[in-house]
Formats: C-alpha cells, sequence, structure tokens
C-alpha cells in the first residue's frame, strides 16, 4: 500500500495578499491549484490513499474530499505555532501503515508523471544546482545515500518538496517525530531536521529531477512568473 501526506496548514505570509483569503495551494497556477498538481501525480501513480493536513483556512480544502475520492483532510491544530514538524506529528499514524510520499502542497508539478517512475529506495526528489545554494541541499556519500539534509551547499542537490519514504524508514520517522515532539526547541524545527537527526538509521537516496518539472512557488513574483510561462507555452503550441 502507498499512502501520501500533503502538508498544506501553512500560513504562506510571504504571498500576501494573495493568500489573505485563500490558503497557499488553493492558489491557481493556470486553471488549477497548485495542491492539485501534486494530486494528479499522485493519482497518476496509484496512491491509495492521500491525506492533506489543513490548518490555515483549513476548511477551503473539504472540496477536495468531493472531488478525489481517496482524499482524506486531517487537522493541523498547532500550525498557528510550531513549524511544519506539527503537520507531519498530525499525521504520524499514516506512517505507520505502507510506503508514504510527503509532499508540500504549494508546489507546480508540471509533469504528473514524475511521480510514476520505479522508486526502490525512500529517497527525497532533487534538483542538481551548480554552484552555491543557501536552500535545503543534501549531501551524500560514495554510494549515494544521503549523509545530510540541511541548508546550505556547494554544487549539490536541492530539495524541491517531495520524499517517498519506504515502509521501515516511515516507521522510524513516525516513532522519532512522536519523540521528538514537545522536547526543547521542537517548534522551530521542520520534519527535515527529524530526517537528519536519524539518517544513522534510515536509508535514503536522492531521485533526480530535472530543472522546472518541479517548482515551489513561495511568492507572489514566482507565482506570476510561472503563470506567465504557460501563458506563453499555451500560445506557443
Amino acid at each position: 500500500m502507498e499512502n501520501a501526506i500533503l502538508m498544506a496548514s501553512g500560513l504562506g505570509t510571504r504571498m500576501l495578499p494573495l493568500t489573505k483569503t485563500t490558503p497557499k495551494p488553493l492558489l491557481k497556477v493556470g486553471e488549477i491549484p497548485m495542491i492539485e498538481t501534486v494530486i494528479a501525480g499522485l493519482i497518476k501513480r496509484g496512491v491509495e490513499n492521500i491525506y492533506v493536513v489543513a490548518g490555515y483556512l483549513g476548511e477551503q480544502f473539504e472540496y477536495l474530499k468531493d472531488k478525489y475520492p481517496n482524499i482524506s483532510i486531517i487537522k493541523n491544530p498547532d500550525y498557528l505555532t510550531i513549524n511544519n514538524i506539527s503537520s507531519i506529528y498530525a499525521a504520524r499514524n499514516i506512517l505507520r501503515q505502507g510506503d508514504c510520499f510527503i509532499c508540500e502542497a504549494d508546489l507546480f508539478v508540471s509533469e504528473p508523471e514524475l511521480f510514476c517512475e520505479n522508486l526502490e529506495n525512500s529517497c527525497y526528489f532533487g534538483k542538481m544546482v551548480s554552484g552555491h545554494s543557501d536552500d535545503w541541499v543534501f549531501d551524500l556519500d560514495n554510494e549515494g545515500f544521503i549523509t545530510r539534509v540541511g541548508k546550505v551547499g556547494e554544487d549539490c542537490y536541492n530539495m524541491v518538496g517531495i520524499a517517498f519514504l519506504k515502509k521501515q524508514d516511515a516507521e522510524i520517522i513516525a516513532d522519532a517525530i512522536e519523540k521528538t515532539y514537545c522536547t526543547a526547541g521542537y517548534e522551530n524545527l521542520f520534519w527535515d531536521d527529524v530526517v537528519d537527526r536519524n539518517l544513522d538509521k534510515l536509508r535514503f537516496k536522492v531521485h533526480p529531477v530535472e530543472q522546472g518539472k518541479i517548482i515551489e512557488i513561495d511568492t507572489v513574483e514566482e507565482l506570476t512568473t510561472v503563470r506567465n510561462s504557460i501563458k506563453e507555452t499555451i500560445y506557443e503550441s
């Protein structure tokens, strides 16, 4: 069984004023909300159950349950005060049920087929970036296994917001999230920090993705750029 957890509870403050009345994942790129480009890929793969973890303006995600029969909504009661570790904590029991995708919901996925590739290991989807990067990156050993998940790197794979966990690793993450929650400083943690702290028990690789196939949209300017690029593509075709 494969499940998916979509993290959709954040405030999206960097995209104000658009997010004043609409949660960031529901902002449209073309004719479709960002979150539905992720859902389209998961459905194309045949993922059995998709869980949307909602917080800010969470009631607006309810329509997804009617549109897609395999979607459920999980409420994150801590979204206002705790980082995205709270979303995975709210959905931690899903991690114990089988292989599982963990996806940010504010992504534009241009090709849903990206989800259909064979994934033999737990992995983060990543794009190769030449030169310096201040974003979330991965250090790898000689066999291609991840030895660090963190910010800042040189000539390395950058995180694009999608991870795939085999059941054994998913269970380790569920236990680690549970143990970490309510410990000192947990309020500021990303769930990826918990992965980094437990890499001695995990076997994660990077699944390469071409530039531009998965785009995380963080600002109004980035959203405008992507929207314009889609218009140009439609016009050229």
